[in-house]
């Protein structure tokens, strides 16, 4: 079994934000899977589809799509496409942490 590690700001303070305060628990289910894809890491990218991230979190393709739009929204994640119809990359985004402070770039 793997470990995911996660940085304490995830539970104690983006997890009540996205849930509780944002209404979006969807966000903060797919902002873990990507975290977990990536290990957390500022340049780690994960190429990952919609559909996978639906399967792979149990939610539908649009709640998806909607977690996503919240997440790119709220600079917690950063997508980019090398053209219209290519799948996504995803890098997790900590806006929480300072520069100086990432040791694991």
């Amino acid at each position: 079994m793997q470990r995911v590690y996660l940085d304490p700001y995830i539970l104690d303070t983006l997890m009540r934000d996205l849930v509780w305060h944002d209404k979006r628990p969807s966000a903060f289910l797919v902002y873990l899977h990507l975290w977990h894809l990536t290990r957390g890491r500022p340049k780690a990218r994960a190429v990952v589809s919609l559909r996978a991230i639906a399967e792979e979190t149990g939610l539908s393709k649009r709640a998806v799509q909607h977690a996503l739009a919240v997440l790119v929204r709220r600079k917690l994640v950063k997508a980019e496409r090398s053209t219209k119809t290519a799948v996504p990359e995803y890098s997790v985004l900590r806006p929480w942490r300072r520069k100086s402070l990432t040791r694991d770039e």
